[in-house]
């Protein structure tokens, strides 16, 4: 979908968190992926894309889900609930990465192998704290993104942090590699939105 700057504008002031579903509405799978595929050309840490995402879509999971995220309503209700994690082991694909860059013409054989001996020398020895951070920040655009994308395909969406990211982690069988970030409900709204004001620009921009 390609979106001039006036209907992005648009896009972004009508988007806000609504946390009342229709329950009988359903997103096909497909569209689904066709919004994550827009989502991940988010702009990510040496183009390494830590982002991965659990989709739950089956009545009985989202169940559980909502028992770990503080009995939230719109778990149940959303068409899908989509878990956003950070891959703490990033530069674990970066081969991959780099060469289809080669392949689709980006770049040249000596580029690509200079950006992944860069990146196998920097990133594995980073310290975990400084790579979760890394994670957390692409995690936040590619969420951010995806919302925008769901708001200009007639969806509604709702950022959720408050969830058992531990227990999260033990029921849906994540490895340690893996930090559960945000739970994103995405659906057709049944209610109002979320109202919220937002401080002057003058009172948090400074220039220099």
């Amino acid at each position: 979908m390609s979106l001039t700057d006036t209907s992005l504008s648009n896009v972004i002031r009508e988007r806000h968190s609504v946390r009342k579903y229709d329950p009988n509405h359903k997103i096909a799978r497909e569209e689904i992926e066709e919004m994550l595929e827009e989502a991940t050309l988010a702009p990510s840490s040496s183009n390494l894309q830590p982002w991965r995402f659990i989709v739950f879509q089956d009545e009985h999971a989202k169940k559980e889900l909502r028992e770990l995220a503080n009995n939230q309503e719109q778990i149940e209700t959303a068409s899908a609930i989509i878990a956003v994690l950070g891959d703490t082991e990033m530069y674990k694909s970066v081969e991959k990465i780099y060469r289809a860059n080669y392949e689709a013409g980006y770049m040249d054989e000596e580029n690509m192998r200079r950006l992944i001996d860069s990146t196998n020398s920097t990133y594995p020895h980073a310290p975990v704290e400084t790579r979760k951070n890394i994670a957390s920040f692409d995690a936040g655009l590619v969420a951010m993104q995806l919302m925008l994308i769901a708001k200009a395909r007639g969806y509604d969406t709702v950022p959720m942090g408050g969830f058992d990211k531990e227990r999260f982690a033990e029921r849906f069988d994540v490895s340690d590699r893996y930090i559960p970030i945000v739970l994103i409900a995405l659906g057709k709204a049944a209610g109002p939105a979320f109202q919220s004001s937002r401080l002057p620009v003058e009172d948090v921009v400074r220039y220099i």
